[in-house]
């Protein structure tokens, strides 16, 4: 697993070991131990030695997409993700044998702005930084899909889940009374609570029907100011202190116009259709289940 002490990934690990698996972390940091392994991105080092026995793999690393987009920012983005998959992709390509499946993150952004149309997999990319990013970041599996591994693209909404991800920043606002829908508010969320998302990555590894992309969301996306006003209700806060747009723009450059502002209305078609069920579909539950307040 690569991105195992991020957001996600710390849920994961533990969870997947408490099902009886070996995880085996790749990580950039030199150590020793069996549960992890070196590998360099940047400069192409990944030793398929070092990974015998591995029968999948799951990776979730990539620069943080968040913060304001410099042209900097922007090439760490790209490279963070495209550069490290491709990595990935061809070194399991090479290793006999080749682990079963290879689970390759992406993103709901692939999809673009949508505004209020429904979108499932079966919808063509969009345009824009975070979509063109996307393409490429699931083009970069190439290698394993060509070499028979079965290669799936979880495709992440907002990820709800205390401590990290949207409510992170969302939460000490809200705390202080200050929260409340960004710009006209209108924009559709596609969210997803992380309990969710652990059993959904746990679920696709073993759904053997499963190729190709899978939106990691829950079936009822909800607007911004819907999403405000739940999680007000839920932390027992206001949610009347709106973020004028020009303000957003302001603060975020152009990942306001491509995140913060546009939206999608995302289904998850494949996981539904494959057998899964979302313990937390409604957006009032997963906020009670992930900040505790039930």
């Amino acid at each position: 697993m690569t991105g195992a002490s991020g957001f996600i990934g710390s849920a994961l690990v533990p969870a997947l070991r408490a099902a009886g698996h070996q995880v085996v972390r790749l990580t950039r940091t030199p150590q020793t131990g069996e549960d992890a392994v070196f590998w360099d991105p940047a400069q192409g080092r990944l030793d398929p030695a070092a990974l015998p026995g591995v029968t999948a793999v799951v990776h979730l690393s990539g620069a943080p997409a968040d913060e304001r987009w410099t042209a900097a920012r922007k090439r760490d983005i790209r490279s963070s993700r495209i550069e490290s998959t491709r990595l990935l992709a061809r070194t399991l390509a090479s290793m006999r044998p080749a682990p079963s499946v290879f689970l390759s993150a992406s993103a709901v952004g692939y999809y673009g702005d949508r505004q209020d149309d429904t979108v499932d997999e079966s919808a063509p990319p969009g345009s824009g930084f975070l979509a063109q990013v996307a393409r490429e970041w699931e083009d970069a599996a190439a290698p394993a899909r060509d070499a028979g591994i079965r290669t799936v693209h979880p495709r992440f909404g907002i990820v709800l889940g205390r401590g990290g991800g949207a409510l992170a920043k969302l939460v000490p606002v809200f705390e202080v009374g200050a929260g409340g829908k960004i710009g006209h508010g209108n924009q559709w969320m596609s969210w997803i609570a992380r309990t969710d998302v652990v059993r959904a990555l746990g679920f696709l590894l073993s759904a053997e029907t499963v190729h190709g992309p899978a939106n990691l969301t829950a079936p009822y996306p909800a607007r911004n100011a819907e999403f405000a006003k739940v999680l007000g209700h839920v932390m027992h806060r206001p949610a009347v202190a709106p973020v004028p747009a020009f303000v957003v723009r302001l603060m975020y450059g152009e990942l306001a116009d491509e995140a913060l502002l546009a939206g999608q209305r995302v289904l998850p078609r494949v996981l539904e259709q494959a057998g899964f069920s979302f313990e937390y579909p409604h957006l009032e539950g997963a906020f009670r289940h992930e900040l505790g307040r039930q």
